[in-house]
């Protein structure tokens, strides 16, 4: 596929990210259309599809994957459906942009990496959108300099205004907590060996049986120590911040000072309720990177070799919280194919 050509996206899942992902492609990413929409839900994909010229609605993703005009996958629905939806993406040998989780567990995940390598070459970006985020790309060149010497601590703080029905402690790893296992992986280029989880007396804010906030460590295959607050029902804003500490300084983002005011005896600036109005920028970004690369035949961004150590860690901080105490994260050996 040459630049000149749009790339034919069919989205698999149409809930509140699979529909924010279908508007981008349509209104914001350049060089892509959404060429099919997907959803068990029939009548919300027709609905879909009738207001996009040439998108076509389907309820089974292998329909859609082997539909005439569709160039690449973009996955958006709920976790335990991916590894399915991604071996079939595999068997047309369609690039895709999947959500995280690649799958909910390292198990899983294994197999897929074993799939994209049996293929010869790699099909998958997990969507970790906080890579594409301008103030991590910052701290990440930053590091990158080594102006700061070794990272030796990195805190990170991750606060949501509240949770929805039915969300559960384990949730606070597996759907929170998650972004920071990767964004640890990235910034510091090491892995994550040990999760140990610390558990405040709950919020008031917390719904029962939440065990929210928590206060999550990591120990790295560099000897680094990072932690995370993640709070996820604070009841003022969603927050998401994070400080390095190396040895010659510190940097830190997140402080979301961009407007600034001072009126009547007061100042302040206004703090984002959600991910989807802080991150906006950032999902734009790996959209937009994803379809360019694709376009010039190459895949780029996390790989599913991240998701699976995600993953790894995961299940790790997930034994954590229900077990107490420290927990070693086991990983298999990374193949040289994700080097």
């Amino acid at each position: 596929m040459t630049r000149s050509t749009t790339l034919g996206v069919a989205v698999i899942g149409t809930g509140r990210m699979g529909a924010d992902h279908v508007r981008r492609l349509h209104e914001v990413t350049n060089g892509a259309r959404v060429a099919a929409v997907v959803d068990v839900d029939a009548e919300r994909v027709k609905r879909i599809a009738d207001g996009i010229e040439g998108c076509s609605a389907f309820t089974d993703p292998a329909a859609a994957m082997a539909a005439d005009g569709v160039d690449a996958v973009l996955i958006a629905s709920p976790g335990t459906a991916h590894e399915a939806a991604l071996m079939t993406a595999f068997e047309h040998d369609l690039p895709v942009l999947c959500e995280k989780p690649l799958t909910p567990g390292s198990a899983s995940a294994l197999r897929v990496l074993e799939a994209e390598q049996r293929l010869g070459h790699r099909r998958v970006q997990v969507g970790f959108m906080r890579r594409y985020d301008p103030e991590y790309v910052q701290l990440k060149a930053l590091l990158e300099t080594g102006r700061l010497g070794r990272p030796l601590m990195l805190h990170n703080r991750h606060r949501n205004v509240a949770t929805p029905p039915g969300f559960t402690s384990e949730m606070l790893i597996n759907d929170s907590v998650v972004h920071e296992m990767d964004i640890t992986r990235w910034l510091l280029e090491q892995e994550i060996t040990a999760v140990t989880v610390l558990k405040p007396t709950p919020s008031g804010n917390a719904p029962e049986g939440l065990q929210d906030p928590q206060f999550v460590v990591f120990e790295t295959s560099g000897g680094a120590i990072v932690d995370v607050e993640i709070n996820v029902n604070c009841g003022f804003g969603y927050q998401v911040q994070a400080e390095v500490v190396c040895e010659r300084g510190t940097a830190r983002i997140g402080d979301g000072h961009a407007l600034v005011t001072q009126q009547a005896g007061r100042w302040g600036g206004a703090i984002a309720q959600d991910y989807t109005e802080r991150f906006e920028d950032a999902y734009d970004r790996q959209v937009q990177a994803w379809v360019d690369a694709t376009r010039r035949g190459e895949v780029t961004g996390p790989s599913a070799w991240d998701g699976y150590a995600t993953a790894a860690v995961c299940e790790a901080g997930v034994r954590a919280q229900q077990e107490g105490g420290r927990v070693e994260v086991t990983l298999a050996d990374r193949p040289p194919f994700y080097a």
